[in-house]
């Protein structure tokens, strides 16, 4: 079994998706039925689904696709971390459709002008609601926000945070520091996992090569170690640079170097382990 624990759907005809730029080729639909062959080709039979938008109507709604597909396996959705009703409110999505797939909750950190959002009191409160439901919480983040990631963990021992994208090094740039030496404070604090995902789109998207990517994923693999880092595809972001097969064949790559049940941890049990699939 592979599992892709991290990729999107989106129908615009529903709802805008405001952070896709107005020429790009993001900028159409995205369905899991596009998704399906091309998971089924590369031999990915589990996925989890993650949210891109933070409006409370998105959630439900992947919850209720995770309910019809069985390629679905969890869902990490949104819903207000600050609201006071923060418990209730992650009790009435577990009753939904489908709401026995959630697994986690992300917020869009990366666009907080606040590079310490998450030491917020009434974040905390949230993280703390996530904590005792069981949920896991996805930190989308670019490097500057890392050290509030590492505060934030180190405060919530009963949490488990998952590091997307690798915290989305400056790849193109060629460029290790601070980015290395923040992912290794987080990856310090046992509750702390990665996402080998995303990679691509931090690269040159007309240029990369594994090369250009193997820096970032071995410093992270190195941190974290294998048994707590899983593969994403990050898809459709990814298209702008690289196929769905290309990105996963990255990653196979990158990880070559891995002995065979770590590989399995990266590419299955890591996954299966930290979202409870």
């Amino acid at each position: 079994m592979t599992v892709d624990a991290h990729h999107h759907v989106w129908d615009l005809s529903v709802r805008d998706q405001d952070w896709i730029p107005e020429h790009s080729p993001l900028r159409r639909d995205f369905a899991l039925t596009d998704l399906e062959p091309e998971a089924s080709a590369a031999g990915v039979t589990r996925t989890v689904l993650v949210q891109t938008v933070t409006v409370p109507e998105e959630t439900p709604e992947l919850l209720a696709l995770a309910d019809r597909h069985d390629l679905i396996a969890g869902v990490v959705g949104w819903t207000d971390l600050t609201r006071p009703d923060i418990a209730d409110e992650l009790a009435r999505l577990r009753r939904l459709p489908g709401g026995a797939h959630l697994k986690g909750i992300r917020h869009q950190v990366q666009g907080e002008p606040d590079p310490r959002w998450l030491l917020r009191a009434d974040v905390r409160r949230g993280l703390a609601a996530l904590a005792d439901a069981g949920l896991v919480h996805d930190l989308v983040v670019l490097p500057h926000q890392l050290p509030a990631c590492v505060e934030a963990a180190r405060s919530a021992p009963g949490l488990t945070f998952v590091l997307d994208h690798v915290g989305k090094p400056p790849i193109a740039s060629g460029a290790l520091e601070p980015w290395a030496t923040h992912l290794r404070a987080l990856a310090a604090l046992p509750n702390t996992f990665c996402k080998l995902s995303g990679l691509v789109t931090e690269a040159d998207p007309a240029t990369w090569t594994v090369a250009d990517l193997r820096p970032y994923a071995e410093t992270a693999l190195a941190a974290f170690g294998p048994e707590r880092v899983m593969y994403g595809s990050d898809w459709p972001v990814c298209t702008q640079s690289a196929t769905y097969a290309q990105v996963l064949e990255s990653a196979r790559e990158l990880t070559a170097g891995l002995g065979v049940w770590e590989r399995t941890a990266v590419f299955e049990g890591t996954a299966r382990r930290v979202y409870g699939l």
